[in-house]
C-alpha cells in the first residue's frame, strides 16, 4: 500500500466517526434535550459544550481535516477523472461543509448559550432558537463528513 493509502483510510476513519458523534447529536441528543426543562436542557448543552473540548475530540475532528487536505494534496497530484474529483469533492465537503459549519455556525451559537444562566428568562427565549439553529448547522456538518467519507472511500477502490 502506498501512503496516500494510509492517508485517505485515515480520512475514512476520521469522518466516519466524527459524522457518527454529529448524528447522533441531530438524531436523538438535541431531541432529548428539547423534552426536558428549558433550564436544565441550557445547562446540559453548556456542559457538553465545555467537556467536547478535549485533545479526542479535536483530533477526532479538526485532525481529520488535515488529513483530508493533505491526502488532497498528494491524490489529485496522480489522479485522473473521477478520482481526481473525488479527492477534491472530499477535501471541500469535510473542511467547509464540517469544520467550516463548526467555526462559522456551532461555535458562535455555542458562545452565546456559554454566556447565559440557563435559569433566566433570557436563556429559555435563547435556548429555543438556539436548539432549532444548531441542529441545522449540526445536520450539515453530519451530511457533510458523512459524504466526505463515501468521496474518500469510492476514491481509494477506484485509485
Amino acid at each position: 500500500m502506498r501512503a496516500l493509502d494510509y492517508l485517505v483510510i485515515a480520512a475514512v476513519l476520521g469522518s466516519g466517526v466524527v459524522a457518527g458523534i454529529f448524528f447522533t447529536f441531530s438524531n436523538f441528543v438535541m431531541q432529548a434535550l428539547a423534552r426536558i426543562p428549558k433550564s436544565h436542557g441550557a445547562a446540559a448543552m453548556q456542559a457538553i459544550n465545555i467537556t467536547v473540548i478535549n485533545p479526542g475530540a479535536m483530533v477526532a475532528m479538526f485532525g481529520t481535516g488535515v488529513v483530508f487536505i493533505v491526502a488532497a494534496i498528494l491524490g489529485m497530484m496522480g489522479a485522473e477523472g473521477a478520482v481526481f474529483w473525488l479527492y477534491l469533492t472530499g477535501a471541500l465537503l469535510y473542511v467547509v461543509g464540517c469544520v467550516g459549519t463548526t467555526i462559522a455556525g456551532n461555535v458562535p451559537l455555542n458562545e452565546r448559550l456559554a454566556n447565559v444562566d440557563p435559569g433566566t428568562d433570557e436563556a429559555a427565549e435563547l435556548w429555543e432558537h438556539y436548539q432549532v439553529r444548531w441542529t441545522r448547522f449540526n445536520t450539515i456538518r453530519t451530511t457533510a463528513s458523512a459524504l466526505a467519507c463515501v468521496a474518500y472511500a469510492v476514491a481509494l477502490v477506484l485509485g
